[in-house]
């Protein structure tokens, strides 16, 4: 039996290291999809309900497990659903290849039915590398040059195939004149700087008195070098969003994330420190960086055009942070004088009491601190933990302690509502022997998430550990981006902008086969956190929360505070709880331990 250039494609995907495609069927891909049904035992083809999801979950495979993901779409509309979860993955680094469906040739350019010229729509989220095949002899090809630039770039590229090219009989190129033979395989090279700059940024960090260090997703792979240069150089280690993991927080000069939604800490290690070591982040808002001039800075990065864009840096450093970092610690002088260390040793100690305080304060109904506080002490070992964006990155980011062996990220760059649910399907597929949790506000669950919870009823019993945790915040509230009506446009919330239906997620959970319990008293978060972590199935908490707690920045402007009250006095539905629950919550930064 011949071999069509599908049969071609999918084995070649096999030799890439190809296991799992994420993806939804269309008549524009049904040479493919043909294809894939003889090679089941090879590669699994994860049926998503909407492609958008399907582009987060390849996306997700790439954060979780450093692979490349795949996404696959029909041509048109489902090629055009997966530009948001392509765009997450550009924007946070990731190695995912995009395989669409196109009309047949002879149609292209006739205005047919579902033409869309993907080649431009698809030019600046997989820049880097979009072609479609037009012969056959193309693919071996298009499939290496896809996979070796998406990895060796970490990005996204993507590999357009008519329906009639699907089914043609394949044949190799032939070794003449106008072909190209291609082959597998790419090993990231070890890349570290040259040994006079490895010099200069040792004398730069040794000569710093107070040093800071902002750790990033670049460093991931690097905590235990980030963990060793900051007990040398005496430091305090901030963490960007995307770089929770990195190290874990029980380590007592871990000051947690950086940013609006970061701690005290962080803005103290920023504001006081002398010297300043950023690894692997490309965290972008200045205001939360030293003041310019305030610090010498080193920057390392893998990607040279990151560098020196987030502060003056004195030295910057191209590449990998691990090898970077390796090669920079014998050049290291350990501070004798602990004192910088141990005052932020300090403001740590005092933030977790400050944030144990918070989550204890009464709230209508349920103070979401509470609910995230009594998550972070039952979190398993070797959890994996994806959050979506809105309010609920707020909690994930202050109150989640992460501990040595797990994985945590969301939407970084993009910050785009609704991969949660996708990211926690795809975290499982990846690691079905352990937990997964997913974060999601109610406005991002009914948007997309409610769709993928379909996904995991069709899925969950083929996981060797079937606990996978979805935990709704219930506020009915669009809370983000109420709270930035506040705080940065001093208006008040627009309700009809922003309130959200009620739905029952936990009924619609067990309507699925799967489980889940409602939640509306804060005295029963504890018990059923419990539940659920013990669940034999795929569970739902839906817990209805206050949406007047507000998430504090660590550091209040003049200008925030001015916006802020001019909302509460142009009338917003809920000032009264909101300056209640605002005044108990910088209370508690005073006095820690009133409960």
């Amino acid at each position: 039996m011949s071999q069509t250039t599908s049969d071609f494609m999918l084995e070649r995907l096999h030799e890439w290291g190809v296991r799992r495609i994420y993806g939804y069927p269309g008549d524009g891909i049904n040479g493919i999809t043909g294809a894939l049904e003889k090679v089941t035992d090879k590669i699994e083809f994860i049926q998503v309900r909407h492609e958008e999801a399907a582009a987060f979950m390849a996306c997700a495979h790439a954060k979780f497990t450093g692979e490349t993901g795949v996404c696959l779409a029909t041509s048109g509309p489902g090629a055009v659903h997966l530009l948001n979860g392509l765009y997450d993955a550009k924007l946070d680094h990731q190695p995912v290849v995009a395989i669409v469906g196109q009309q047949a040739r002879a149609a292209i350019g006739g205005h047919y039915q579902q033409e869309v010229d993907l080649i431009s729509l698809y030019k600046d989220v997989a820049g880097e590398y979009v072609h479609m095949c037009t012969t056959p002899g193309q693919m071996r090809h298009l499939i290496d040059r896809a996979f070796r630039i998406a990895q060796a770039r970490k990005t996204v590229t993507c590999i357009i195939v008519p329906n009639d090219v699907q089914e043609l009989d394949y044949s190799p190129p032939g070794r003449k004149h106008g072909t190209i033979h291609s082959s597998v395989g790419y090993t990231r090279p070890r890349i570290i700087p040259f040994e006079q700059d490895l010099k200069k940024a040792a004398d730069i960090l040794n000569e710093g008195n107070k040093v800071a260090i902002l750790a990033g997703a670049g460093a991931l792979h690097a905590g235990d070098e980030v963990l060793e240069v900051a007990e040398l150089l005496g430091a305090g280690v901030a963490k960007a969003l995307l770089g929770k993991a990195v190290v874990p927080d029980d380590i007592p000069y871990v000051t947690g994330s950086i940013g609006l939604l970061g701690t005290k800490p962080s803005w103290d290690l920023m504001s006081e420190c002398d010297t300043l070591l950023m690894i692997g982040s490309g965290f972008p808002y200045s205001e939360f960086l030293p003041k310019e001039g305030q610090a010498k800075a080193v920057q390392i990065d893998i990607d040279g055009k990151m560098l020196g864009i987030r502060y003056p840096m004195n030295i910057h450093l191209e590449g990998d942070s691990k090898d970077t970092l390796q090669a920079l610690i014998p050049l290291l002088k350990r501070k004798e004088d602990r004192s910088w260390q141990e005052h932020i040793i300090g403001e740590v100690e005092t933030w977790w009491r400050v944030l144990e305080t918070r989550a204890h304060k009464t709230a209508n109904p349920i103070n979401p601190q509470h609910l995230y506080w009594e998550l972070s002490k039952r979190l398993p070992d070797n959890c994996i933990i994806s959050a979506d964006s809105g309010s609920t990155a707020a909690w994930f980011a202050r109150d989640l302690k992460i501990r040595k062996g797990m994985k945590a990220t969301l939407s970084g760059n993009l910050a785009t509502m609704c991969p949660g649910v996708p990211y926690t399907v795809a975290a499982k597929f990846a690691y079905p022997d352990r937990m997964a949790i997913g974060l999601i506000g109610d406005g991002a669950f009914q948007m997309l998430g409610i769709n993928e919870m379909i996904t995991i009823s069709k899925y969950w019993k083929k996981w060797a550990d079937p606990r996978l945790l979805i935990i709704v915040l219930n506020n009915h509230d669009l809370n983000m981006v109420s709270w930035e009506q506040r705080v940065m446009g001093g208006y008040p919330k627009f309700e009809a902008s922003q309130d959200v239906p009620d739905f029952k997620y936990a009924e619609y959970a067990r309507m699925l086969g799967l489980d889940g319990i409602r939640v509306e008293k804060p005295g029963d978060i504890e018990s059923v956190l419990d539940t659920a972590m013990n669940a034999n199935k795929p569970f739902v908490l839906d817990v209805v929360t206050d949406p007047s707690v507000p998430m504090l920045p660590p550091h209040i402007s003049l200008q925030q505070a001015k916006s802020f009250m001019s909302s509460m006095a142009n009338g917003d539905a809920n000032a009264w709880d909101i300056i209640k629950a605002t005044y108990k919550d910088v209370m508690a930064e005073y006095f820690p331990e009133a409960k």
